[in-house]
């Protein structure tokens, strides 16, 4: 939800969050009407259901997942099998430290803040 906020105070035109937790949710819609946000689309799912669905293409990716989520190390492939980041897009994962995705084939960078992980992934440059 904190992202979604700061993005939209960045100037994104539009926010999709999805978000499972009911408490999550509730928080997000309560932080998003109090600041009158129109352009943030909350969707209380599972995520996962959510990018293999989705036909939409976007500019920025940003996963906060459970860092004990079974699937974590999962997602960076599937967010590029599923095609849904644009070509110039970024995607970031955030993550404990027990997972490592610099060998990922779309790795572009690492940033450690503490226990706190952000992995960067980029569409791999073509020859």
């Amino acid at each position: 939800g904190n992202i979604s906020a700061e993005l939209l105070s960045r100037g994104c035109d539009l926010v999709i969050s999805v978000e499972q937790q009911k408490a999550h949710v509730d928080f997000i819609r309560k932080v998003m009407g109090e600041l009158k946000v129109e352009n943030n689309i909350l969707i209380k799912g599972d995520a996962i259901k959510f990018i293999k669905r989705t036909h939409e293409k976007f500019d920025f990716i940003f996963a906060d997942p459970p860092y004990d989520f079974d699937e974590l190390n999962h997602i960076p492939d599937l967010i590029f099998s599923q095609q849904i980041l644009s070509p110039d897009g970024l995607f970031v994962l955030e993550h404990g430290k027990k997972h490592n995705f610099d060998n990922h084939p779309s790795f572009k960078e690492r940033r450690v803040y503490g226990s706190v992980n952000f992995t960067f992934f980029k569409h791999q440059a073509k020859p």
